[in-house]
């Protein structure tokens, strides 16, 4: 058989013998394994962590116009009774926005009630009674310290109980102020979100010198 009629192998074809194009990738090499390696490491335990919802940024740390310090020296009380623990708004003679933070190491607990406890609806009123009294009470005058005594409460109703682990938030407003005698009615609310806990009308009497 001559050479101009002998066949290429089945086996071998023109496409075959064409050289392919592949994509270059060029490959990085690393100076520092180790450091490479924690790098690697960091990026794995980053893309396997679940994503942050927020909600430990959120709750009422509210930045506080008036911090439990600055409270007690507008108010008399002391433990177990000072139950406001921040002021956040207040405009004098006129709102305070405060709250209480109600925990399981409140000492009213222990009897009410062992198996379940709520705030008493008692001291509820009291606590916003106290915000009244921070609305009343010029801060810088010392003298006047403690100076109103609680005069009444009218139309009180308790719309749901408060427990350890709320956050009592007030809103203690005037609606009449007579400076001659001293007489102060307040429309005074406390919250637990956005429901609505305790409601009243309250009568402060403001004290002399």
């Amino acid at each position: 058989m001559s050479l101009a009629t002998r066949q290429r192998p089945a086996s071998i074809t023109s496409n075959s013998l064409r050289m392919k194009s592949v994509p270059f990738t060029p490959v990085r090499t690393c100076s520092r394994p180790a450091r490479c390696n924690v790098v690697r490491v960091a990026a794995e335990v980053a893309a396997a962590a679940p994503a942050t919802s927020g909600t430990e940024k959120t709750g009422p740390n509210f930045k506080p116009l008036r911090e439990i310090n600055q409270i007690m020296q507008t108010l008399p009380h002391r433990y177990p009774f000072l139950l406001v623990d921040r002021v956040v708004e207040w405009e004098k003679e006129k709102y305070a926005v405060g709250y209480k933070c109600v925990t399981i190491n409140d000492n009213f607990f222990t009897g009410h009630f062992p198996d379940r406890p709520i705030m008493p609806g008692v001291l509820q009123i009291e606590a916003m009674a106290q915000l009244g009294g921070i609305v009343m009470l010029d801060p810088e005058d010392t003298a006047a310290k403690g100076l109103f005594f609680f005069g009444g409460i009218e139309s009180c109703r308790f719309r749901r109980p408060v427990v350890p682990g709320d956050v009592l938030m007030m809103r203690a407003e005037v609606t009449k102020y007579n400076k001659r005698f001293g007489i102060v009615k307040m429309s005074a609310k406390g919250y637990v979100g956005e429901e609505l806990a305790v409601d009243a009308e309250l009568t402060l009497a403001m004290g002399k010198q």
